[in-house]
């Protein structure tokens, strides 16, 4: 048994490919272990597979990140406690959490994904010409990455089309890396400010997207909830933009760097949705996404997790976890990879991940078939990347073609 119980819990990566060696050593030696914080607090972890399923699916663990005893990461956690909007669905229990999702849930269904996928695509190919009609080389990052998550929430939330240019350019200072913590909370409060606008027009007139449709159905339902609607749109900006941007440059750079992947793809493009799912596992972005409170004494590996206790689950850990996939260090886009943790598990699995699949097929399949050339424009030793946060991806990715 290692004595690393009380270490410092380090998210900074050695090598871009991999989650932080600590995570892994937890895996292999500790894997429920007890860790101090950034921010000075302590909690646990848990980094086998089948242990984060249980905590991710055990009502004796809490969902409220606004419970005093929830881990805090970073300054921008104890904000979101403070918030004075209610709670988001990712910090509902049941029975809560289980009527908010049922409010919202039909509109991620498959078939509304498959009516996406046109806008999606046009969405793709416009910002694919630009680029293509741009100075050589391009940063990915820039012209494609960030733009189109963001597009996609502007269409799923039905943003008019002349406040695109507005929304893309606050939630990218959101979401901006090297911005002062003064920068990204004047673009919180812009886009809390603008949301709220959107939809007080939207129930005075409602419109047949998401929030529209939502309205209409507080009013079958005899609600009016202004406040969760605007819970529910920061949420999805939020969750959907920064993950599915940094899958769209992480994979980039990963196929640009086994190009036997590449050519696979290219000569089967029906590979796309398997390679997506392994995407997914082998960078696992948000990492430390998925906080918990134990509510009693869990045991969990041989380790007792006290009650009132913060938990941790190092998904990117479990994902590696050589019990639930064979040789996980091995990226291999023929592996059936479906079920890896990238978006949870559990009554809290990501509501948007069957959108996050529409949109990364479509853009790799894309982008594969548009620039057959696509290669990296500097040394792969050159590249930068994100290691300063709970989700991880890239800061810029220069590529030609």
């Amino acid at each position: 048994m290692t004595t690393d119980s009380t270490a410092t819990l380090q998210t900074a990566r050695t090598c871009p490919f991999g989650p932080p060696e600590q995570h892994l050593r937890f895996l292999r030696e500790q894997p429920v272990a007890k860790v101090a914080l950034a921010t000075g607090r302590e909690a646990w972890v848990a980094t086998r597979y089948e242990d984060i399923r249980t905590i991710l699916s055990d009502p004796r663990f809490s969902a409220d990140r606004r419970h005093p005893n929830a881990p805090r990461l970073s300054s921008a956690d104890g904000q979101m406690a403070a918030s004075p909007l209610p709670k988001m669905l990712l910090e509902m229990d049941p029975p809560e959490h289980t009527q908010a999702r049922r409010m919202v849930i039909g509109e991620f269904t498959v078939r509304r994904m498959a009516a996406l996928r046109p806008r999606i695509q046009q969405i793709v190919d416009d910002h694919l010409d630009a680029m293509l009609d741009g100075p050589r080389p391009a940063d990915l990052v820039t012209a494609l990455a960030l733009p189109v998550p963001s597009l996609v929430i502007c269409e799923l939330l039905g943003v008019p089309y002349s406040d695109h240019d507005f929304f893309q350019v606050h939630s990218a200072q959101l979401l901006n890396r090297a911005a002062t913590e003064q920068e990204r909370q004047h673009a919180v409060l812009e886009l809390v400010v603008y949301l709220d606008k959107l939809i007080t027009a939207k129930e005075q007139e409602p419109t047949d997207d998401l929030l529209g449709r939502q309205i209409l159905k507080q009013r079958e339902n005899g609600e009016a909830d202004h406040l969760a609607l605007l819970s529910l749109a920061f949420l999805l900006l939020i969750a959907g933009h920064e993950t599915t941007a940094n899958m769209i440059s992480l994979g980039t750079y990963m196929l640009l760097r086994h190009p036997e992947s590449l050519d696979a793809l290219r000569a089967d493009p029906g590979k796309t949705a398997s390679a997506v799912e392994e995407l997914l596992r082998y960078f696992t972005i948000a990492e430390l996404a998925m906080a918990r409170v134990a509510l009693e004494d869990v045991e969990l590996s041989g380790t007792v997790i006290p009650a009132g206790s913060g938990v941790l689950m190092l998904a990117n850990a479990g994902d590696r976890d050589p019990e639930a996939f064979e040789d996980p260090e091995r990226f291999d886009i023929d592996r059936d990879a479906r079920s890896h943790l990238a978006f949870g598990f559990g009554p809290h699995q990501c509501l948007g991940q069957s959108l996050a699949r529409v949109e990364l097929e479509i853009v790799f399949t894309t982008l594969l078939r548009r620039l057959p050339g696509l290669r990296l424009a500097v040394p792969a030793e050159e590249l930068s990347f994100k290691d300063d946060s709970t989700v991880y991806g890239m800061n810029e990715l220069p590529v030609t073609w």
